[in-house]
């Protein structure tokens, strides 16, 4: 399965930006792939920037990831049978 997710730029070098995936994770991303400033959001795959995300949706994408994050948490106590 790939997974893409939502982050937001912090700063840009050349064809690097940080990005905060938020919870404190932030990583260096490659963003040749689009045209983005600081502060917008972009969604990103196996360490590239694939689009320019409307901030209003990734932050809605963000609050669903940590939704599941926490019922991941919740369950891995428990074990299914």
């Amino acid at each position: 399965m790939c997974l893409a997710v939502p982050g937001k730029v912090l700063s840009k070098e050349g064809a690097h930006a940080k990005v905060d995936f938020g919870g404190g994770i932030v990583r260096d991303v490659n963003i040749s792939l689009v045209d983005v400033e600081v502060g917008q959001y972009v969604v990103v795959h196996a360490g590239f920037a694939i689009q320019v995300m409307n901030e209003e949706e990734a932050k809605e994408t963000l609050r669903l990831w940590q939704e599941i994050f926490e019922l991941e948490q919740e369950g891995a106590g428990s074990v299914d049978v």
